[in-house]
This record gives C-alpha cells, sequence and structure tokens, in this order.
C-alpha cells in the first residue's frame, strides 16, 4: 500500500519543521561568562552531580534507571569527558535530565551552564 502524493508532502513538511527546530542548547553555544565563574568541583560541581546525577550515573548505582554505562560521572575527569552531553541534558534551558521527580532549578542550571562552559574548574 503506497501513500498518496499529499501524504507524503505532509511527511516532508513535518521532517523538515522538525529538522528546523533546535531541541537544546549546546555547550559551545554557551560562552565561559568574561569574568569566569567562582564555581569550582569542589564548592559545586560535586554536590550538583551528587544530588541530581549519580541516582542513575554513579558507578555504585543500584539502579542505573537505563542510563548508558559509559556515562559516569563519580569524578571530575569523567565530568569533563561528558561535559557537552551533561550541558546539552541538563544545563541552562535544557531540562530533559535529571527525569524528576526532583529537579534543579533554574538558578541551578544556569550554574551548572557557566561552570562546564569555564572548564569545569577544580
Amino acid at each position: 500500500m503506497s501513500l498518496p502524493k499529499a501524504c507524503w508532502l505532509m511527511v516532508g513538511c513535518l521532517v523538515g519543521l522538525l529538522s528546523a527546530c533546535k531541541p537544546f542548547e549546546e555547550l559551545a553555544e554557551h560562552p565561559c561568562p568574561s569574568q569566569g565563574t567562582p564555581l569550582t568541583y569542589r564548592d559545586f560541581g560535586a554536590q550538583f552531580l551528587s544530588q541530581h546525577c549519580q541516582g542513575c550515573h554513579g558507578s555504585q548505582s543500584v539502579d542505573r534507571q537505563g542510563a548508558p554505562g559509559d556515562f559516569i560521572f563519580d569524578s571530575l575527569e569523567q565530568v569533563r569527558r561528558h561535559k557537552a552531553r551533561i550541558y546539552v541534558r541538563s544545563a541552562g534551558p535544557n531540562d530533559s535530565m535529571p527525569p524528576g521527580p526532583v529537579d534543579p532549578s533554574e538558578a541551578e542550571r544556569h550554574a551548572l551552564a557557566d561552570w562546564l562552559a569555564c572548564a569545569a574548574p577544580e
């Protein structure tokens, strides 16, 4: 069974519209603030990750809830390795992670964005 030409045109239009949509902001689009960031791994990053990420992305997590095995955020080195992916899922305007029920505040997400954009200082 083939679709009528009108249906294919609609499918083509939808694909075009969807490809023009930008579902998330990328790390490269968020420059480090000109004054840098006072946030460090010790006073911000470790706590944020522990509270919001390591339940699924910690090496000792019992229930990873489908989190890919190579996305472990136990150390600053691991966070830096995955900072672009962390950004598109959780920082700035991006809010697909964590999946709840307790999500970071908008202010926390913007702080995470600045910290990651400034190379996640130690």
